[in-house]
């Protein structure tokens, strides 16, 4: 086990460099990840679908959950409610005050409303088509996802840059899949 979190912690600071890399070369590509998002994916019924708010070279995912918002959809974005803990999503839309989080990333106000997605977009360093993830190391989205999964068959949706794309990421039985990986360039679904 040793082995493996020493291996992924060179490869996720390989990922990063190759994501800022590709992330200076590409042009604001956050409109086509609305083109490439499988309308299979979006449900007929009104639900809620997250996203997250987008740190140092990550794809910006808020305008394609802006576009889901257009169509009924209730958007949110997690919280850190402590380390080693699922994620906590709250209500959120365009415009609401946020607050800094304990990892500096910009969260809801506790006061929003706690939901459960029914669709996740989840940030990455890299990825392979079978649907493994290679994430910061915390293991939030993990935790979250088989807490979710547990109580439903919410949807994972790799949210990267295609560049970001490896052979193989190195998993261990924590590890969640995802279930689909939407690029600027494609919509990946894993499995299929």
């Amino acid at each position: 086990m040793s082995d493996l979190i020493e291996i992924k912690k060179v490869l996720r600071e390989q990922a990063r460099r190759t994501r800022d890399t590709v992330a200076r070369e590409a042009a604001d590509v956050s409109d086509i990840l609305i083109r490439h998002f499988p309308t299979s994916l979006v449900p007929d019924e009104p639900g809620v679908i997250s996203a997250f708010f987008p740190i140092g070279s990550e794809i910006d995912p808020l305008p394609l959950l802006a576009d889901l918002r257009e169509k009924g959809h209730e958007s949110a974005l997690p919280i850190v409610a402590a380390n080693g803990e699922p994620l906590v999503f709250r209500c959120w839309a365009p415009g609401d005050d946020m607050a800094s989080g304990p990892l500096g990333v910009q969260e809801p106000l506790e006061s929003a409303r706690e939901v459960a997605p029914d669709i996740l977009l989840i940030p990455l360093l890299a990825f392979d088509r079978r649907g493994s993830r290679l994430g910061y190391g915390g293991g939030f989205y993990d935790r979250t996802l088989e807490r979710l999964r547990a109580n439903g068959r919410p949807v994972a949706v790799g949210i990267a840059f295609a560049g970001q794309e490896v052979d193989v990421v190195p998993v261990a039985a924590y590890d969640q899949p995802l279930d689909w990986i939407v690029t600027e360039r494609e919509a990946i679904e894993i499995g299929a």
